[in-house]
């Protein structure tokens, strides 16, 4: 694998957003199950609440 080497002007600097508690509490539990298991749980996707505007 190569180096990756900056452009001049550009710098890339990546932030990651703080963790919701419910996030943090998922995490903590898969990583639970797999020391316990030894088996990777999947994550189960979030629910988006959508409003459907009637037309």
């Amino acid at each position: 694998m190569g180096c990756l080497r900056e452009p001049e002007g550009i710098d890339f600097v990546v932030d990651s957003r703080p963790l919701k508690d419910w996030e943090r509490k998922q995490i903590s539990d898969i990583i639970s199950h797999y020391k316990k298991t030894g088996e990777i749980k999947k994550a189960s996707p979030t629910k988006k609440n959508k409003k459907e505007t009637a037309q």
